[in-house]
Order: C-alpha cells, then sequence, then structure tokens
C-alpha cells in the first residue's frame, strides 16, 4: 500500500506577523508606494490589503514571486497568485492579507486605496 507523504501544515501566524512578513518582503524587493489596509470587521475576505507599485512589469512580477516563495518557505503559507504572467497587477492573495502589486499607471486608472480607505474628513472626491 502506497501512501502519499503528510504535507507540511501552515505554521500558526497571526495575520499581523503575515503582514509584516509580507510588508517586509516588499520592501526588500523595492515596491514603490507600500499602502496597508486594515480591513478587520470591514470585509470577511481578509484582515488586511496591501497595495503596492513595482516600475516595470518585469519587477511588479519579480516582486510578486519572491514574495510567494518567502510566504512558503519562511511562514508555510500557500498563496493563489493571479496576473502573474502579464505583470500589470498582481494579485496574491493569502487567505488573511491580500495583495496587489500594480505598475503606477494601473494603480492609478483602478484607484483601489481610494476604495478601501476611509474618506478624510471635510475632503470632498
Amino acid at each position: 500500500m502506497n501512501v502519499a507523504p503528510a504535507q507540511t501544515p501552515a505554521k500558526d501566524v497571526t495575520s499581523e506577523d503575515l503582514l509584516a512578513g509580507i510588508v517586509a518582503s516588499l520592501t526588500d524587493d523595492k515596491a514603490e508606494d507600500i499602502v496597508q489596509i486594515d480591513l478587520r470587521g470591514k470585509t470577511a475576505f481578509g484582515d488586511y490589503m496591501v497595495i503596492c507599485s513595482g516600475r516595470s512589469s518585469r519587477q511588479v512580477a519579480g516582486i510578486a514571486d519572491k514574495l510567494a516563495k518567502r510566504l512558503k518557505q519562511d511562514l508555510g503559507r500557500v498563496a493563489r497568485t493571479e496576473g502573474k504572467d502579464a505583470g500589470d497587477w498582481v494579485l496574491i492573495d493569502t487567505g488573511d492579507v491580500v495583495v496587489h502589486i500594480f505598475r503606477p499607471e494601473v494603480r492609478e486608472f483602478y484607484q483601489l486605496e481610494k476604495m478601501w480607505l476611509p474618506a478624510v474628513a471635510g475632503k470632498t472626491g
């Protein structure tokens, strides 16, 4: 009887630890304009959202690739990744933290920060 080897379970990591590891990885890889958005109590799809930019499609894909590898190696998390082949906008879903890595023009077009960050008092659209 052949039995498949047991997979290594994900390490017990809080969403705050995961967020810190993600931001450290993005910083190490020279991601720009890193924004952290607290989603706790606002949505069921995660506790935090991180939005950042890379200067080119190649850098966006590289940042995403390294982040996914670090999440798996350092935190035991296998993240779902979408959009890496195009390199305009990569979404990495860790379960607790959703990461969006954009080229600057694409980030400006979608303006996710405006959708998720609280409005500044006295500021109009």
